[in-house]
């Protein structure tokens, strides 16, 4: 059991009893790549999860363990800078936002380790941000909100990772429901749960298993040019704030000046917004057929006017579409690999992995890793410290 090594790792290498954290991963629904332009996300917590393992320690530096790469790191607190481990960053940029937050953060001890799948579109480091941002305010009872933490989580990210992503991956990590999605409004960050069935379908990840290089460069470009795009509407359209302002008809009646690249890009956003809302009335109605339809549309966009897909991506939800009992079926997360997430209808799981599996090996020659999820909770203390 993950608890049962995490807290071992924690007591073969250092002393205390640790403050034991669950930091679950998130799979998104619909809306992607509408967070970071004021639009709405579905996310929900799923049970691939980061354990923490943290203790105060009475020092100045803060000792790291990293389980699944086996690696240690130590920082001195009054130096934390973003520096060559990677993993560290994460953890680091965290410490960082209480500090500026004006809160000390004294020595500590940390193991963490999980079964996230890294690189596959599940938010494994807004996990360890969260995570960790989590066991800090629990253990020097700095009484943050869970808002607050899921900011500081994503400004790590910003810092320290060099990932400008939105809020969307720490906000499902922490505010995650058992059988709930919840639709949040990225600009006011109001949020709202709807009711997910999960007997009457299962939520199935297909991993690509690949990463492409490009991901996080071509993540921040896309940033740019939906800022470029607000650039010229606001010209004309003083109250287009971000892209979840601007309307289609906008968008055309300047699609010259806009260019053909940045228009498409920012007429993805804009559909992408309605069909959450739309999404978000069919889990009303109970109408999984036109939640999947929605699915499906998403995917075009990400595929044609985002161009953050690429060909194993399209092959899986080729793939998917025809299969009986696949409600719908996209990619999800940043783009350039990672999983696509599809709903199936639970008597049907099993021939779609088995189909799902020959199909990439035929089409790619490529071993597909599948994973099915159940929708949880958020972040939260498992065992508390008693040291």
């Amino acid at each position: 059991m993950l608890s049962n090594q995490i807290t071992t790792a924690f007591q073969q290498h250092f002393s205390a009893s640790p403050l034991l954290v669950r930091a679950p991963g998130r799979v998104n629904l619909i809306g992607e790549h509408t967070d970071y332009n004021g639009g709405f996300v579905l996310p929900a917590a799923i049970d691939k999860e980061i354990l923490f393992a943290v203790a105060l320690n009475n020092t100045s530096t803060a000792r790291l363990y990293s389980f699944d790469n086996d690696e240690h790191y130590t920082v001195e607190l009054a130096e934390v800078e973003r520096g060559e481990t990677q993993w560290a960053n994460y953890l680091k940029g965290v410490v960082a936002q209480f500090q500026r937050r004006g809160i000390t953060v004294p020595g500590f001890d940390c193991v963490f380790g999980g079964n996230v799948p890294m690189g596959a579109g599940l938010s494994s480091s807004a996990a360890v941000e969260c995570g960790l941002a989590f066991a800090l305010n629990e253990l020097l009872s700095a009484d943050l909100k869970r808002m607050e933490l899921a900011r500081m989580a994503q400004l790590a990210e910003h810092e320290f990772a060099g990932v400008q992503c939105g809020i969307m991956d720490q906000f499902a990590s922490l505010f995650g429901r058992p059988n709930h999605v919840v639709r949040l409004d990225c600009r006011s960050l109001d949020y709202e749960y709807f009711p997910f069935d999960t007997t009457a379908c299962h939520i199935v990840l297909c991993n690509s298993g690949v990463k492409h290089s490009l991901a996080s460069s071509e993540y921040n470009t896309r940033r740019q040019e939906c800022e470029q795009g607000v650039a010229v509407l606001r010209q004309h359209y003083p109250q287009v704030q971000s892209l979840r302002d601007a309307t289609l008809d906008q968008l055309q009646e300047h699609q010259a000046e806009l260019g053909d690249v940045v228009y498409r890009r920012c007429r993805y956003v804009v559909e992408e917004n309605a069909r959450v809302e739309a999404a978000c009335q069919h889990l009303i109605a109970g109408d999984l057929p036109a939640f999947g339809q929605e699915m499906y549309g998403s995917h075009a966009g990400l595929r044609d006017d985002y161009e953050v897909s690429c060909r194993e991506l399209d092959v899986l939800v080729a793939a998917a579409q025809p299969l009986p009992g696949v409600f719908g079926a996209r990619m999800m997360g940043g783009g350039f690999g990672g999983c696509t997430i599809n709903l199936v209808a639970p008597d049907q799981v099993e021939a779609f992995v088995t189909a799902m599996k020959a199909a990439y090996q035929q089409e790619l020659g490529l071993h597909l890793e599948t994973y099915q999820t159940t929708i949880v909770g958020g972040v939260d203390v498992l065992v508390p410290s008693v040291a």
